[in-house]
């Protein structure tokens, strides 16, 4: 019995996908790619964090007010890693879909908005300039003012180690009662929210670092709900994926939960 040929991963016609000669799945249909697996960017240490040091209910109440909350309540999801590869290799950067043999689909802003509860309008999440001209010293001083704690070392840039934040942290937990003083509970608020966004929101493939430029919107928490976050993890993510896409080092970001 004559079985027909695999059909080939590629498009048939590449007057618009003009890239499958980089793609992933070429690289996988030329057997370049059958023993090596995805780098996936995943929020490990936000949720082992929190498993092991559940947030005082005065801190839950101050998560809930930035509107960031609701992800916190998905918390760690079983994710099918089979789909998540067949998906990346159907992604397009230069169209920005999933292009399947049923048609081509992408993630909208209302996926996000309704999956995660994020905003889609309102102020656009950017950085000013003084910030981007910051030095590390700067930095750090931003970091002490309104999280408490000043990291150690002129290494590094923006960034600071994760592990560090979650060893404060969990120095800081058993302190927190209903009598914490509102200054402290905003501090520790504002390193759970610096986890969260590098883990969970602006995931990459450095687990260990985050950057302290977060600490530019997260000086007012009462300012939080007024930005489009959800747009911003669209572009973000978007953005992720078009940069590398198509290279055989591909990165995923687990971030939303399904997609249309």
């Amino acid at each position: 019995m004559d079985f027909p040929p695999p059909a080939h991963p590629g498009p048939t016609e590449d007057q618009l996908l003009v890239l499958q000669g980089d793609h992933r799945s070429s690289f996988v249909w030329e057997g370049q790619l059958s023993m090596q697996a995805l780098r996936l960017r995943r929020p490990d240490d936000l949720w082992e964090f929190i498993v092991e040091h559940h947030f005082h209910a005065r801190v839950v109440a101050r998560l809930q007010a930035t509107g960031f909350y609701t992800i916190f309540e998905l918390g760690r999801m079983q994710l099918d890693w089979s789909l998540i590869t067949a998906l990346v290799e159907r992604w397009r950067p230069e169209t920005h879909v999933f292009h399947l043999s049923t048609g081509d689909a992408t993630i909208t802003l209302e996926d996000v908005q309704v999956l995660d509860g994020l905003r889609v309008d309102g102020q656009v999440v950017a950085l000013p300039q003084y910030i981007r001209s910051m030095t590390r010293a700067q930095f750090l001083d931003m970091m002490g003012q309104f999280t408490g704690y000043r990291p150690q070392g002129d290494a590094g840039g923006s960034r600071v180690a994760l592990s560090a934040i979650g060893d404060h942290m969990a120095v800081l937990h058993p302190d927190i009662t209903d009598e914490t003083e509102d200054l402290h509970i905003e501090r520790y608020t504002r390193l759970a929210l610096l986890l969260f966004f590098r883990c969970v929101l602006f995931s990459n493939t450095s687990r260990s670092l985050v950057s302290m430029r977060f600490l530019h919107h997260l000086q007012q928490l009462d300012d939080l709900p007024q930005y489009s976050w959800g747009a911003a993890v669209l572009a973000y993510l978007k953005g992720a994926c078009a940069g590398r896409a198509w290279d055989q080092r591909w990165t995923y970001v687990v971030f939303c939960p399904s997609y249309r």
